[in-house]
């Protein structure tokens, strides 16, 4: 750890850590790290005292979920977050926000997130790591686990991204309209096809804080989208496709059914507005050998930011998945491989 941590604005008990990462066309870059540690008597009894989390925000997002990160701690896990380049916290004047053109650019942000925790490849430590990534973060929680093998214990996918909406046939007919874009007008804008439904679904349940709520770090249609970004993600949803092994158990957690965001619809409040869950929960099968699925009824997008019916049956479905994870130390560390 470092003395560097500071305040963070979701309140007491959170602090946060920026980790510089060098600079790119549009200057420097960082990353962000907020923690919650859990109490001293949690530390030492609670069930996950041996677990260490990093979560990993969306697209259009930051962490701002203190519930999710007390119910770590509240069983003896260190809850970590980071904010990625350019998102939230991280994200800095002049910069395109959410941009890369390739997911693999993450890795330095994970890096830098993971040495700070106590967790870099060379670092001796007989904590459990868990990686936790919400939508594109568990598209790139899951690239990086299967470029990384032996580094987690467990990953934990909340309505990861990890195929496009028009599925496998609609994405294998757009990829290279995409490339070709994204070659030549990589920052390019998209038509805008958020029409703002998720973020009223969330507004209408309530779920969102009236402490430490960014609208301009998370607005409510979403960023601007751009082809090489788009083109980054495409390229994660194919080799998906084509099969990788994150080398570690996985819990995916999803939505029963999806509701389409051509309108207003009030099922949008108790059903995926975002993603086609159907098409995730096929792509899930092809990120390891040991992938848990659990579909949430009333679930939205956030699983965990769904109604409290289903909120309190995906943290009893995460809770159970854990306590059968194996107790042994992490494994011994490998080097990256570079994609």
């Amino acid at each position: 750890m470092t003395d560097e941590w500071r305040p963070d604005l979701l309140g007491v008990g959170f602090e946060q850590l920026s980790l510089p990462l060098g600079a790119d066309v549009e200057g420097p870059v960082g990353a962000t790290l907020v923690r919650r540690l859990p109490s001293p008597a949690r530390r030492l009894l609670g069930p996950l005292r041996d677990v260490d989390v990093l979560a990993v925000h969306g697209w259009s997002d930051y962490f701002f979920d203190v519930e999710l990160a007390r119910w770590w701690t509240d069983r003896g896990a260190r809850f970590f977050a980071l904010d990625l380049r350019k998102y939230g916290r991280s994200l800095r004047d002049g910069q395109t926000p959410g941009y890369v053109d390739r997911l693999a650019e993450y890795d330095p942000d994970i890096d830098a997130g993971l040495a700070a925790m106590g967790h870099a490849p060379d670092a001796s430590s007989h904590r459990r790591l868990v990686l936790l990534g919400h939508s594109t973060g568990g598209l790139t929680l899951s690239l990086w686990a299967a470029r990384h093998p032996g580094r987690a214990a467990a990953l934990v996918l909340n309505s990861p991204w990890l195929e496009f909406q028009l599925g496998a046939i609609g994405r294998q007919a757009i990829a290279p309209l995409v490339g070709v874009r994204a070659r030549f007008d990589p920052r390019g804008t998209h038509p805008v096809v958020d029409l703002g439904f998720y973020t009223r679904a969330q507004r209408e349940l309530g779920v969102l804080p009236a402490t430490g709520y960014r609208e301009d770090w998370r607005p409510a249609q979403g960023f601007a989208t751009h082809p090489g970004w788009l083109h980054a993600v495409i390229a994660g949803h194919a080799a998906v496709a084509a099969g990788i092994d994150v080398g570690c158990p996985a819990l995916v957690l999803l939505s029963t059914r999806s509701t389409p965001p051509v309108q207003w619809d009030d099922r949008m409040t108790s059903t995926d507005s975002v993603l086609v869950v159907d098409e995730i929960a096929r792509a899930a099968s092809r990120i390891g050998r040991r992938v848990t699925l659990a579909r949430i009824d009333g679930a939205i997008h956030d699983v965990f930011l769904s109604r409290p019916q289903p909120r309190a049956e995906a943290y009893t479905a995460m809770g159970d998945w854990l306590r059968g994870l194996p107790r042994s130390s992490r494994r011994a560390p490998s080097s990256s491989l570079a994609t």
